[in-house]
């Protein structure tokens, strides 16, 4: 089946010598694992590997067998060029990143149209800006919406998150954030990209993002911390 469909990059390993496993998050068909025959042979390799690069948002035309194995690009072109996420040195760490953190969350072949819809826009705004420090945090907490574990603010008044259930709680038993946290948490979930980005910290980020990756290992099933996280720090203390 010849598909045509925007796709983000979400990882890409060398296979053997010359090869790549590149892993998209299409539009069309969701999670897409695809095999690119002699990556590093040719005379154009090195722009033939940039196109792979995380969060690289393509479009692709592709032969999809719906088989559970890899399938295979017939053309490739930058649906949107980047003009900093790939150069800046704290943007491409934080998207090295998230890619990470995608790549263990996004799990079915299923089309989410609307979390690619989502991604897209954030990473055209994380483009073309440069106050980013809580980037990351907020586009992890949006990104629960789409996969189905978003806390519950109906009762967001009480003063503790319980992580497990995802909702806030008079009691402080069970796995629940202690009061400190708790209103960092809620200081998070009031947050939009454009708003200041001192509002945090650096400790304070930093005890978020352990909040979140908790989050995420306890509604995901086979999710795995990131070896980038410990990179993130280093950029962002």
């Amino acid at each position: 089946m010849l598909v045509k469909t925007k796709a983000i990059v979400i990882s890409s390993l060398k296979f053997q010598e010359k090869s790549l496993i590149v892993k998209c998050f299409t539009l069309s068909s969701g999670l897409k694992s695809y095999f690119v025959r002699d990556a590093f042979s040719s005379r154009k390799a090195s722009q033939k590997i940039a196109y792979f690069q995380p969060f690289s948002i393509l479009e692709i035309e592709a032969v999809h067998k719906n088989k559970g194995t890899l399938e295979n690009f017939k053309e490739i072109k930058t649906a949107i060029p980047f003009q900093s996420i790939h150069t800046d040195i704290v943007k491409s760490t934080m998207v090295m990143f998230l890619s990470e953190m995608l790549h263990y969350s996004i799990q079915e072949e299923e089309k989410n149209e609307q979390l690619f819809l989502f991604l897209e826009t954030a990473l055209t705004w994380l483009d073309h800006h440069d106050e980013i420090s809580n980037f990351h945090l907020i586009l992890l907490l949006e990104i629960t919406k789409y996969l189905g574990f978003y806390p519950d603010l109906s009762e967001n008044n009480l003063p503790f998150f319980e992580m497990n259930e995802g909702v806030f709680t008079l009691f402080q038993n069970g796995n629940v954030l202690p009061e400190h946290e708790t209103n960092l948490f809620k200081k998070l979930l009031d947050l939009k990209f454009d708003n200041d980005q001192k509002i945090f910290h650096v400790l304070e980020r930093q005890i978020l993002l352990k909040i979140i990756i908790d989050y995420y290992s306890l509604h995901l099933e086979g999710f795995k911390k990131p070896k980038s996280l410990e990179i993130l720090k280093e950029v962002f203390s």
